[in-house]
């Protein structure tokens, strides 16, 4: 078949795919590309593939380019497919292609494109994860000041048992530390260099792609050169990741919708988190919550659009993996952290509305629990029995509308005896006690329960878990800061 004269790009592809690229490329890649540029040329020299002089040349060159490029007003004409072709034709253009034209030896796009996209992740990983504990470190601070502070804790969205905020948020440290492994975890995965894959299966070269790792600031080499280009796990991962994480920040920040509209008010919102009506002179409307809840689903919107992506595509390199679908995962990490920033700052300025949960738990008997609990331990019957006596006292209660604090003995008295066919045991000082809210806390001191010891246990833990933590975080900022370095002085060495 002859071959036509059209000229490459048509119209409609440049318009459509290659303009937006090339302004997506400048806009989020571009230093990866130099930094890539800058190592390769130094491996090269090291490993004789090129000489020192060429490699000064073509180091030289770059950085000429770098200080001259104005990236803003730089457009896409149809001369160059993308950036790179870019950047090389300028560098050719400085000092000949007999030099210039080394530069690429060894490599192709496609491991350059996947080291660059790792590259990039890393960053805005590394970034979260730093907002994710400063979130933490939060909670920490907020439950331990909040360790003795009652609430009422919800099943099914029901008034359940009493507990203490304290106890509550604990339950949402662990989760998020869960949460900070699985970054982690998802870290190490990005952190392997598809530098020497070249276009599939590595290069008759000697190249030394553990140099390359190095001087690029990831941790190790991707091995198999196959599924350095072709592997999107990378990807799947980190945002399968986040999205788990949104989930679950999710999950409590609509519970704070809750726990601060007017009807529960057990949480209240200062002045400066809250918008008024324009119509309605008595609203206080703590709006944030309400945009902290969107943006986490947007968020897991942009990590399902990659993941989902990924979803029966080639084992292969593919354009489904690259810059497109990038971008859009990058607007998950840009928006989830708005979501730890306001949520940070947002529960460091949150206050227990002690009254409105003594009157609410009076009034919903969520203590009555361990009312059957203490007759078994003191009556010596069985739970179901106690279960039974505790359940008859509330429906009178609740027909005389009154609070279980006013719990009469004679009442307790009664039911008890018509049920056992005996008289209690227990006085009324004792039975004042047991449906006390503050002692059914302070008895329940099992691993993991709101007990005074046994939170002050668990929220050691939690430091504990989180300094940890912290030490993962510290290494791997102080890894990526000696990587920069290095790569720097290299440089410099060769100019």
């Amino acid at each position: 078949m002859e071959r036509d004269n059209y000229k490459f790009p048509a119209t409609s592809y440049k318009d459509m795919v290659l303009e937006p690229l090339f302004e997506s490329f400048k806009e989020h890649f571009y230093q990866q590309l130099m930094a890539i540029n800058y190592a390769h040329t130094v491996m090269l020299a090291e490993q004789n593939i090129i000489t020192v002089g060429e490699a000064k040349e073509i180091i030289q060159g770059l950085y000429e380019i770098d200080k001259e490029i104005d990236l803003t007003s730089l457009k896409y004409t149809g001369e160059f497919e993308d950036v790179y072709f870019y950047v090389e034709q300028k560098l050719i253009k400085k000092i000949g292609i007999e030099i210039a034209g080394k530069m690429h030896t060894g490599r192709s796009r496609n491991d350059m494109d996947v080291t660059i996209y790792k590259m990039k992740i890393k960053l805005y990983l590394s970034s979260l994860i730093n907002h994710l504990v400063k979130l933490i470190d939060s909670l920490i601070k907020v439950a331990e000041e909040n360790k003795a502070a009652i609430v009422i804790a919800y099943t099914h969205g029901q008034p359940a048992q009493p507990t203490t905020f304290g106890h509550y948020l604990g339950a949402l440290i662990e989760i998020l530390e869960r949460d900070l492994d699985r970054l982690f975890q998802a870290y190490r995965v990005v952190d392997k260099s598809s530098m020497g894959a070249a276009a599939i299966a590595t290069s008759g070269f000697n190249l030394n792609r553990e140099r390359m790792a190095e001087l690029l600031g990831f941790s190790e080499v991707q091995e198999n050169s196959y599924g350095c280009i072709a592997a999107v796990d990378y990807l799947t991962e980190v945002y399968s990741n986040l999205k788990i994480l949104f989930i679950n920040l999710g999950r409590f920040i609509q519970d704070l919708g809750q726990w601060t509209s007017f009807e529960l008010s057990h949480l209240y919102v200062p002045d400066e988190f809250v918008q008024i009506s324009s119509i309605m002179p008595q609203k206080r409307n703590p709006v944030p919550i309400e945009h902290m809840r969107i943006l986490s689903s947007i968020m897991i919107g942009h990590c399902d659009t990659v993941v989902n992506s990924m979803h029966n595509t080639p084992f292969t390199d593919m354009n489904d993996a690259e810059d497109s679908i990038q971008v859009i995962g990058f607007k998950a990490f840009f928006t989830g952290e708005r979501v730890l920033k306001l949520l940070t700052d947002f529960m460091l300025n949150l206050n227990v509305n002690k009254e409105k949960i003594k009157e609410h738990i009076g009034e919903t008997y969520v203590s009555i629990t361990e009312l059957a609990d203490s007759l078994v331990r003191e009556e010596g019957i069985s739970f179901r029995q106690a279960h039974e006596i505790a359940s008859q006292i509330v429906k009178t209660l609740i027909k005389e509308k009154k609070p279980l604090g006013d719990i009469k003995y004679e009442l307790f008295r009664s039911i008890f005896t018509e049920t056992i066919k005996r008289e209690p045991d227990i006085s009324e000082t004792k039975l004042k006690k047991f449906v006390d809210p503050e002692y059914f806390i302070s008895v329940r001191e099992q691993l993991g329960g709101p007990g005074p010891q046994a939170l002050r246990r668990s929220l050691s833990n939690y430091k504990d878990k989180l300094n940890n933590l912290q030490k993962n975080n510290k290494k791997i900022k102080e890894f990526e800061e000696a990587a920069i370095n290095k790569l720097k002085s290299v440089v410099r060495e060769y100019m």
